[in-house]
């Protein structure tokens, strides 16, 4: 999810100002008269990464490290709206179809020069189907000839990024796309450093051997316990970042987390705090609730018999009582979810929302439920197989996979289990539709409905249910090509309503970022995206 404007009013002020020529400011950053003083902070950003090559990780611990750690052409300030970041001057053609980034000098952390190529080697690796890059159609299916290449239909060649000079990257699109922008600013676009990814295909597992372009560079990653970064006197905008040394603890446990916390050994919190301080917290004012452009949701495997019948996932979907989930859970005033797209994306008229205008497409309703689930061949769940629910570790994940192992054998007569895994793991056991049912979270890309739907069509890689379905496939194609932001908004709330109707995915409510954070730390920029911007970061003690 990585987890994360038009058609939404933040993406289309970004493409106003960047489809004109901009210039940045800022220089080279090495060069500083006096040493800085040392200005250090922590914060928890979860578990540990299942990678950090920002080409193949898809979580929001990954991006929130990345983030840190690279930069791409531009970059997302405060207000959602890409400015320009390696790319200090961009041209765009009449058609919408051709971005000319015309790059800034910079340099990665070991001091290698970052040119176009790199660029297109980072971008390329992506798309690559022997990558099997779970983002891959973040690139693919925008860039010319890209879906083509990824699908072994089409030639690398033929993909439109070309290198004009070390500091001019051209890239055609296969349909002009409002938000393209803001998607040069999310980590699968980042730069990687061709000459040491080529050197060695492990370079990002270790500090040793991580190099990167963003306003920190790895010191020390001492794994499953803190990735340590300092400022990267290399970055081209150096003199705006005033940390100088930023350290990610990875404790997944949201207990453990919020002890160290409010040990002190730590300054921040961003996965969320465990539901029993909530309360606690919200009234001594050291929990941030804040909006959050996401959705959380139960997937089903429609592989695996029962949940190849329809029927069943709506009669699970239709079985639970969201309400008692975000009033003992949630607690800070989550909507319960009966549609996928999640509140704070606009519709084809901004001065309305996405979700307004598509509304439910569902409702709980257990008599419905008892009787879709005696038509599937399981009256009163008689029959029906005991339901492994996958979560990743987590006392709030826990709590709410209970109360709903719990409705689901009171209101249908099924039983379920519960099957906790540690991240990497559970995101594998996701990967390979190794489950029955999984609980799983979107958090947006970019402000447009595109970035929650476009990851179900057949064989998507964060798709992970196994379901697909044509139409649904033609429509998301039809509104990536749609100029016309009235009849495009019209095909993805189509798109939406066959996605909950079929039920691949069962939504349980829409997400609000919960944070811890001490009033010393100032100029973090917390996104309703999921991301965690510490470039402008100051401690003041």
């Amino acid at each position: 999810m990585f987890r994360k404007n038009k058609l939404g009013v933040m993406i289309l002020a970004a493409t106003l100002m960047l489809s004109i020529t901009v210039t940045g400011c800022g220089t080279g950053g090495s060069a500083t008269p006096t040493p800085a003083k040392e200005m250090k902070t922590s914060y928890n950003s979860g578990a540990e990464p299942k990678t950090l090559d920002p080409q193949m990780s898809n979580g929001i611990p990954e991006a929130i490290d990345e983030m840190n750690l690279f930069e791409g052409l531009t970059r997302l300030d405060k207000n959602n709206v890409a400015q320009p970041a390696i790319a200090e001057k961009i041209d765009v053609s009449s058609d919408g179809l051709k971005y000319t980034f015309h790059l800034r000098d910079s340099k990665f952390s070991n001091g290698d020069p970052l040119t176009a190529e790199d660029f297109k080697f980072s971008w390329m690796h992506a798309m690559d189907p022997a990558s099997a890059a779970e983002y891959a159609y973040q690139v693919a299916d925008y860039i010319k000839g890209g879906a083509a290449y990824n699908a072994k239909t089409g030639k690398a060649e033929d993909v439109g990024i070309k290198v004009i000079d070390p500091k001019t990257l051209e890239v055609t699109l296969e349909n002009p796309t409002p938000y393209f922008m803001a998607l040069t600013a999310f980590p699968t676009y980042y730069p990687v450093d061709k000459k040491v990814v080529e050197a060695n295909k492990d370079w990002n597992l270790k500090a040793e051997t991580f190099v990167s372009n963003g306003p920190f560079k790895m010191k020390s990653w001492a794994h499953n316990d803190k990735i340590v970064l300092v400022k990267n006197d290399n970055y081209w905008d150096a003199k705006s970042v005033k940390l100088t040394e930023l350290t990610l603890s990875l404790i997944e446990d949201r207990k453990a987390a919020l002890t160290a916390y409010e040990a002190g050994q730590i300054d921040g919190v961003d996965n969320g705090v465990p539901a029993d301080d909530v309360d606690r917290l919200v009234k001594s004012g050291d929990l941030k609730v804040e909006p959050q452009i996401g959705t959380y949701y139960y997937r089903f495997n429609v592989t695996k018999k029962p949940y190849d019948d329809p029927r069943v996932r709506q009669a699970l979907a239709m079985a639970i009582d969201r309400k008692k989930i975000v009033d003992t859970v949630q607690k800070t005033g989550e909507k319960s979810a009966f549609a996928f797209t999640p509140y704070g994306i606009n519709d084809a008229d901004t001065s309305k929302q996405f979700r307004d205008v598509g509304g439910d497409y569902f409702k709980e309703d257990l008599s419905k439920a008892k009787q879709l689930l005696a038509d599937a061949g399981f009256p009163d769940g008689k029959g029906f197989p005991e339901i492994k629910i996958l979560f990743n570790s987590d006392p709030n994940h826990e709590k709410i996979a209970t109360i709903i192992q719990d409705m689901w054998s009171k209101n249908l007569g099924i039983k379920a289990t519960l099957r906790p895994e540690e991240w990497k793991v559970y995101q594998e056991s996701e990967q390979k539709l190794n489950y029955d049912v999984a609980r799983a979270a979107w958090v947006g890309d970019y402000l447009d409905p595109m970035t929650f739907l476009d990851m179900f069509v057949k064989n998507g890689g964060n798709n992970q249910t196994g379901w697909a379905n044509p139409q649904y496939d033609s429509l998301i194609a039809a509104a990536k090509k749609n100029a016309d932001s009235k009849t495009r908004m019209q095909q993805l709330h189509d798109a939406e309503k066959i996605l909950m109707t079929e039920m691949p995915v069962m939504p349980i409510n829409f997400y609000l970022s919960k944070y811890t954070a001490k009033s010393y730390v100032k100029g973090v920029i917390h996104s309703p995206l999921g991301m965690v911007d510490f470039k402008t970061a100051t401690v003041e003690k």
